[in-house]
């Protein structure tokens, strides 16, 4: 049966060694007296074993059982509703949350690294957490402060659940065409009609009460995306003392029945005039609902690093053990009848490639929380804005290109155990379909590579990118190792990006069909100036713990050597244009 162990060592080194989180802590006020290196490692340590000892052992059973539904009733895995009254004592809900409404403030730096432990033990379970973190989120920046008094602090505290409920039948990724309508009450509440589809955790048994965050017309409202406004309607009403009251109008119509995650409620959601209340202001609800999905988008990526961290372990663990021919330079285990596989260049191949996406996974997605961090707390206005501008660069990136490269790694690490990698025991094979749901929900990675292209560069002018890259240049003038690939790369993704940008300006379809090797290109890179950042600070520190540090710099090697090279074919295939896509008509497919 497959085990996980949080790589706390790794973790730390990317958390206080690369990015040098306790020192941006202590200067940052509002987290300087709430969170230093030993409570980062203290809160490391104790997720370890939850997500270890308690969510892990529940994955495989979770998926062979998964959730039930009669009545309009679900019922989760055996063990999921003890474990998470177990989760929810802990705070583990609300570790970000605002510490007004009974969050823990801690910083995003230290979140996103829990959050792969998470998605790594149990991802079906996660998925809980994570919505009910990003409702808080919306509410928190958005609701009055009446709402927020009476809904924060019982879903901080995992007694009550979120989800956020967009789309509809009809309706993806294009939400300006929802049908779902808000009648206003005199009493300042709103009746919500409508059906969604496709929303995690919109009915379980692990809490108390739901709330649900809906996006829905006023009768008023203008059409298309603008029209939108958001509305947090709860499973069971809420009396004035703080008590649940009579059953809202929102109702579970089916589940889906799906490839992975199976131990996640993914439920169609009616609401039948269901009493609602507004959050924000009318007709702002996308944006609104877009704080939400962007840390989700965050998140979500974070499965796929999770997910990669997993099936790598178990790959490692089989490659050491398992028995199979002889290394081509010579037995290497002469008293076995054969050496293990890891003495085989393509198991190699394939363990670095995993070890060398999920760790410059780890540090990308460190170094986005490190911008989430300064964007919220830091006092210099330009210094925010700054991050800002990064975050919003580079949360679509970290959404896909963690979540490509995880499934990439899952797939690595099914085929290092050969036939044993298909069979469910192993665990590998759950790994494979869960971690691919992540491409496709919280916006599919291909608009995702639209956002990035035509509006984070193109439609910004590049300032964004230019940002980026300076910041990138300034850290290769102290010549970290590989400086020089990393800014060769840079150039290269420059170029690229000046090209697109004349391109777009004469064919409509340019930036749709250079979006998706963009994003991947551009990933690359990002991971370069990761990879050159971990290289330095191990060559600096080798001779405090060689064996660590030797193997980043040799993981780095591969990285440069086997991986970057990636982006010549990318550049080649994105230079080649859009019209080779269109020589077909749509009756010839």
């Amino acid at each position: 049966m497959p085990e996980f162990n949080a790589p706390l060592r790794d973790m730390r080194f990317v958390l206080h060694q690369v990015f040098q989180g306790p020192a941006l802590w202590a200067r940052l006020p509002a987290l300087a007296g709430t969170v230093d290196a030993d409570t980062a490692d203290a809160i490391l340590e104790e997720a370890a074993k939850i997500t270890g000892q308690l969510l892990a052992p529940l994955n495989r059973s979770g998926d062979e059982q998964g959730v039930t539904f009669a009545a309009g009733e679900v019922r989760t895995p055996d063990g999921f509703k003890q474990a998470w009254q177990t989760f929810r004592e802990g705070g583990w809900v609300g570790l970000a949350g605002n510490p007004e409404h009974g969050g823990m403030g801690m910083p995003k730096m230290l979140a996103v690294q829990f959050e792969e432990m998470l998605y790594a033990a149990n991802c079906s379970f996660s998925l809980y957490s994570a919505l009910s973190a990003g409702c808080c989120l919306a509410i928190d920046a958005h609701a009055s402060e009446a709402l927020k008094a009476i809904y924060l602090p019982q879903l901080y505290s995992g007694q009550w659940g979120g989800t956020m409920c967009l789309t509809e039948p009809h309706a993806g990724t294009d939400l300006g065409i929802i049908r779902s309508k808000a009648e206003p009450y005199a009493d300042g509440s709103y009746r919500v009609s409508g059906t969604k589809i496709f929303i995690t955790g919109g009915e379980q048994d692990l809490t108390e009460n739901i709330i649900h965050l809906v996006l829905a017309k006023l009768p008023d409202a203008p059409a298309g995306p603008k029209g939108i406004s958001l509305f947090l309607v709860p499973k069971y009403l809420v009396n004035a003392d703080g008590s649940l009251g009579e059953r809202n109008a929102a109702s579970c119509g089916s589940l889906e029945h799906k490839m992975g995650i199976k131990a996640s409620a993914t439920c169609v959601m009616n609401f039948d005039g269901a009493t609602g209340y507004l959050v924000g202001e009318p007709n702002k609800g996308l944006a609104a609902m877009f704080t939400m999905m962007n840390y989700e988008r965050l998140s979500i990526g974070i499965q796929g690093i999770g997910c990669a961290e997993a099936s790598y372990q178990n790959a490692a663990r089989y490659a050491r053990d398992r028995l199979q021919s002889r290394a081509p330079t010579g037995a290497q285990a002469r008293e076995k009848p054969a050496d293990p596989i890891i003495v085989h260049p393509d198991v190699r191949r394939m363990l670095l490639t995993m070890r060398a996406l999920t760790e410059g996974g780890r540090a990308f997605a460190t170094y986005v929380g490190l911008q989430l961090d300064t964007a919220k707390y830091a006092e210099d206005p330009d210094e925010r804005d700054a991050a800002q501008r990064l975050v919003a660069l580079l949360t679509p990136v970290a959404k896909a290109f963690f979540t490509d490269t995880g499934l990439e790694s899952c797939v690595l690490g099914q085929q290092v155990f050969g036939g044993h990698g298909y069979i469910r025991e192993w665990g590998q094979e759950q790994l494979v379909r869960d971690v691919r749901i992540a491409q496709i929900y919280e916006g599919t990675n291909g608009i995702q590579a639209l956002d990035l292209l035509g509006r984070k560069v193109v439609a910004d002018g590049g300032q964004s990118l230019k940002l980026f890259a300076a910041q990138i240049r300034s850290f290769c003038a102290s010549e970290p190792p590989y400086a020089d690939a990393v800014l060769h790369a840079l150039g290269q993704l420059e170029s690229l990006s000046q090209w697109l940008g004349e391109r777009a300006s004469s064919d409509a379809n340019a930036i749709g069909a250079a979006s998706v090797e963009y994003l991947q290109l551009f990933g690359y890179v990002a991971y370069a100036y990761m990879w050159s950042r971990m290289a330095a600070v191990a060559k600096a520190q080798r001779k405090q713990e060689p064996d660590f540090h030797d193997a980043k710099l040799g993981t780095a090697a591969f990285y440069f050597e086997r991986l970057l090279p990636r982006i010549l074919s990318l550049e080649a295939s994105i230079r080649a244009g859009s019209s080779s896509l269109f020589q077909l008509s749509a009756e010839q497919f």
